[in-house]
């Protein structure tokens, strides 16, 4: 898989599409979870996809300090259900967590994860901060890593 982090600006229509077609497919469609996706955010997002053979396959977006949460930030954290059996998640998680170190070092990273994958986030450094909520009708967790 071939990792390219790019600003809003720097998207091509097609990666746009892309990547909003693989949020919706996932997000919407396939977790029966209505809501806002396109949410005004991915303008200030630095966005990370992940693709092969010029398909998208996974993909995350990250956020400077104040842009999103407080922290430095990743979320919509995404993989292609055709692609999952790989191990891109990893993969795209590891190139987003590298590129917020080397842009801000020494800030804590924050995310929200869907309570299925704690363990998941939890593989990658993420510690779990408070209790358990409702975000979209999806029970998420806040979490934390710091360098």
């Amino acid at each position: 898989m071939e990792i390219q982090i790019k600003t809003f600006d720097q998207l091509t229509t097609n990666e746009l599409y892309q990547l909003l077609q693989l949020r919706s497919a996932v997000f919407v469609v396939e977790q029966d979870c209505v809501y806002q996706d396109v949410d005004g955010k991915d303008q200030k997002a630095i966005h990370v996809l992940g693709t092969k053979e010029g398909k998208l396959a996974a993909y995350t977006r990250m956020f400077g300090p104040g842009d999103y949460f407080d922290n430095p930030s990743i979320g919509r954290v995404v993989v292609a259900q055709d692609q999952r059996q790989f191990g891109y998640g990893k993969v795209i998680m590891e190139a987003s967590i590298q590129d917020l170190e080397s842009r801000y070092p020494k800030k804590t990273l924050e995310l929200s994860a869907q309570t299925y994958l704690l363990r998941f986030y939890n593989s990658l450094g993420f510690k779990e901060t408070g209790a358990e909520y409702l975000e979209d009708g999806i029970p998420h967790v806040r979490m934390v890593r710091t360098q």
